[in-house]
């Protein structure tokens, strides 16, 4: 496997603090920056914007992406939205940048660096259906609570063959070995070196955005590795996802390979999550709320899985956000088909890790790797939150097989989808016109599917039925 397009490496990244409206002029004049892309993720977590000269932007000059854009369904579509007669003119929406999320573009080849930003309206407030501001809206109630979340994404991918024809089904690349990636190779630190290559650029990359890796390890899966990320404030980690699953394509790339967050790309292989790990600590003392005095777990531990519980089968069209998420959660394959929780079960979709109490926390195992970070990080937090605020016990801890037990999570993304139509708390935390405008273009995208005829029905129906 080996670098097949030139590339400028660029350690251009600035201390997120040091930029401002005043400065970043002159930082980017100093940075011989050429190029600066303005990004922003719609609901499929796919960054749109415009990229722009560096004086254009250190002017400050407005920049506008049309309503529509947001409302756009994984293959290009637009949802009917005939219930939604305030977004008919589809007018602009302005893009904020947020100064301490700029970074470097490695791959480039001019010059750039990329600037994520919030979706505003004319008077510079946050448009609700917006994922960064969803995060934004479940952050401002917790710290309404005097309270700080704290979470720890881990990101799942598989690298395969090229793949222009999407009639074939993907396949594992062969690494520096001369042989296909095997599955079953789960921790293998020769399966690991196989892709060196590839990490290699991972690497490199996220020391040129400044962004801090915890440990990267092979998964179950053939060629499926796994980044572990360092706990943090929910929108930096967010960003942090946002921005890895693009330089990990574009490594991927360089390597003439490709790199999948698909939840279940190939079968017969374990799917790829995005486990979230969660924690809440007071504003003012940083104090884990998990954890009592003596060091025992707190009512409000408990209540923040009792929220879950309750409230994560409505959030699970954030977390599982395609038909294809579906097919990952399955008994035995890895990942969870209920809300069990338990200490240290890897077979609950609720895990709580072994620690000490200042680092007590859950574990959500429920959420896809192809889940857009901003909404399902929010949904997880939403649900902890209304855990918290009601007061809601949970069920008793599982400490047996969960897979033996009854299934919780939908079947389907419709399934899903339905479960948050019935659920008006959590839409309430998550903004009632972001829910609302997310149901229905779910809605359309699972009617988009059902066009489509499968090889499995041609096989088994065309002259048996």
């Amino acid at each position: 496997m080996r670098s097949i397009l030139p590339e400028i490496s660029l350690d251009i990244s600035p201390d997120p603090s040091s930029l401002t409206p005043d400065t970043v002029g002159d930082w980017l004049r100093e940075h011989r920056v050429e190029e600066v892309e303005c990004v922003t993720p719609d609901f499929a977590g796919i960054g749109r914007g415009k990229v722009m000269p560096s004086l254009k932007f250190a002017a400050f000059t407005p920049t506008f992406l049309p309503t529509s854009l947001f409302f756009l369904t994984i293959t290009g579509d637009y949802p009917g939205l005939d219930n939604f007669r305030e977004y008919d003119t589809d007018a602009d929406l302005w893009l904020r940048p947020d100064l301490a999320t700029t970074r470097a573009v490695p791959w480039a080849q001019d010059r750039s660096v990329q600037v994520i930003h919030d979706v505003c309206d004319r008077d510079g407030e946050l448009i609700g259906f917006a994922p960064r501001s969803v995060l934004h809206r479940v952050l401002g109630l917790y710290a309404e609570k005097g309270w700080q979340p704290i979470v720890a994404p881990e990101i799942e991918f598989y690298l395969t063959k090229p793949n222009t024809d999407p009639d074939y089904p993907l396949e594992p690349p062969v690494g520096r070995s001369g042989r296909p990636a095997q599955k079953a190779q789960a921790y293998s630190i020769a399966a690991v070196d196989e892709y060196d290559s590839v990490i290699e650029h991972i690497y490199d990359y996220a020391a040129a955005l400044g962004l801090d890796i915890d440990t990267m390890i092979q998964e179950a899966g053939a060629a499926q590795l796994e980044v572990n990320l360092r706990h943090g404030d929910p929108l930096d980690l967010a960003d942090q996802v946002f921005l890895f699953k693009r330089l990990i394509r574009e490594a991927a790339l360089r390597c003439d390979c490709y790199a999948t967050f698909m939840a279940k790309p190939m079968e017969q292989q374990p799917g790829s999550a995005m486990h979230i790990h969660q924690s809440v600590v007071e504003r003012a003392t940083g104090r884990n709320v998990f954890s009592r005095e003596d060091g025992e777990a707190s009512d409000l531990f408990r209540h923040f899985i009792g929220g879950q519980q309750t409230y994560l089968k409505a959030g699970c069209c954030l977390m599982a956000p395609y038909v294809n998420s579906y097919r990952r959660l399955v008994p035995y394959m890895t990942a969870p088909i209920n809300l069990d929780w338990g200490r240290d079960n890897r077979t609950t979709g609720l895990r709580v890790p072994i620690s000490g109490p200042e680092a007590r926390r859950v574990e959500n195992r429920v959420v896809g790797a192809d889940a857009n970070p901003y909404l399902a990080i929010a949904a997880t937090l939403a649900a902890g939150y209304l855990g918290m605020v009601k007061g809601i016990e949970p069920r008793e801890e599982v400490r047996t097989d969960s897979y033996d037990r009854d299934r919780e999570l939908p079947y389907g993304l419709l399934e899903a989808v339905e479960w948050l139509k019935t659920t008006p708390e959590l839409q309430e935390v998550l903004g009632t016109s972001f829910s609302q405008l997310y149901m229905a273009v779910k809605t359309h995208e699972y009617e988009e599917f059902m066009r489509v005829i499968s090889p499995w029905e041609r096989e088994h129906l065309l002259l048996n039925v």
